[in-house]
């Protein structure tokens, strides 16, 4: 599978660590746990979205854009790296932000990833909570062009089958790393929004014919919803690549029992999860995606989800830079 046929700019720290948790493991008995440090990107704090962003902002420069615009929630973790990327290649960046998150506070609304955005420049306007997000970032396109600029729009999370390549990429440099040090991976779990990450990673452990199973963690959406957008997505990524047909229905696992009230909204095994980590292994996990995803993870580990799986990778995809703006409601003791 050649990617090298796709634009791409250089914007992450590549390869990103694979370690192993000792310490983790050891507290949860179950299999070894190890942890692909998207987390370490570096774009911007990093996070996963910046292998998205290598190929979405070459696509964007490939056709002369000025301005890229997306958009997403308030403490959008895309939305950052979306900034930090067009501050890299000389662009300017529109963020539109859905305000899914009731009752925010002002920590919420001005501290964490909004402070990044503004320190990057970014122009951000707010819009009511079930807007329709396409409809407004065409809005925002078509006031640029009446300036001069030209805009390229970029889909929430990156995830679209350009932003998804970032995905296949990151399922080879994962099985190149485990080849390399000698690990047989039973298992892959990470957290699961906006698709593109789990679609990518679907269609490259697919390409690879590894027959790893990946159970993406749901932070948002019931699982049938969940399941029929990432299904979509790998589908068409598979096609973009030239290579029809190699996804199932049943290669696509959503687990979305761990969302709690809403997305974006904290849960007790979430907070649990993200001193846990910090306590046993000096890492941080963010509140709305990968705090999740690891809470549903360790919650699979005791039932037995695992069962006979010697070593599972949870993909790390960054954020800690909200854990500022949910500083008012977590729990630190």
């Amino acid at each position: 599978m050649l990617l090298s046929r796709f634009p791409r700019v250089s914007l992450a720290h590549l390869p990103t660590p694979l370690e192993y948790l000792p310490r983790l493991s050891k507290h949860l008995g179950g299999p070894d746990i190890h942890v692909k440090r998207d987390d370490c990107t570096g774009l911007g704090t990093g996070g996963n979205k910046t292998r998205k962003l290598e190929f979405l902002m070459a696509d964007a420069l490939k056709r002369k854009a000025t301005v890229v615009i997306t958009q997403g929630a308030v403490q959008s973790n895309h939305a950052r790296q979306t900034a930090a990327a067009a501050c890299k290649l000389g662009m300017k960046c529109e963020l539109v932000f859905e305000k899914r998150v009731g009752d925010a506070s002002e920590i919420y609304l001005n501290s964490g990833n909004v402070f990044l955005d503004h320190l990057f420049g970014a122009g951000i306007r707010d819009v009511r909570k079930g807007s329709d997000m396409n409809a407004e970032m065409e809005k925002v396109a078509a006031e640029l062009r009446e300036q001069g600029e030209t805009p390229y729009i970029i889909p929430g999370g990156g995830s679209n089958p350009i932003g998804a390549l970032g995905y296949v990429d990151c399922a080879l440099e994962l099985i190149t790393q485990a080849n390399r040090q000698d690990l047989v991976v039973d298992h892959v779990v990470h957290a699961t929004g906006s698709a593109g990450t789990q679609a990518g990673l679907v269609v490259g452990l697919k390409a690879m014919s590894s027959n790893i199973p990946l159970t993406g963690i749901g932070v948002n959406a019931p699982k049938p919803d969940q399941e029929a957008k990432v299904y979509k997505l790998a589908c068409e990524t598979a096609e973009f690549l030239g290579a029809p047909g190699i996804v199932q229905r049943e290669d696509v696992v959503a687990n979305c029992d761990y969302v709690g009230p809403g997305y974006g909204v904290p849960t007790d095994a979430m907070n649990e999860a993200v001193l846990l980590l910090a306590r046993l292994e000096g890492l941080l996990f963010d509140p709305v995606y990968s705090g999740k995803g690891l809470a549903g993870m360790i919650d699979l580990v005791g039932k037995g989800y695992f069962a006979g799986a010697k070593n599972v990778v949870f993909v790390h995809t960054g954020g800690s830079a909200g854990l500022f703006a949910y500083r008012d409601r977590l729990r630190t003791d």
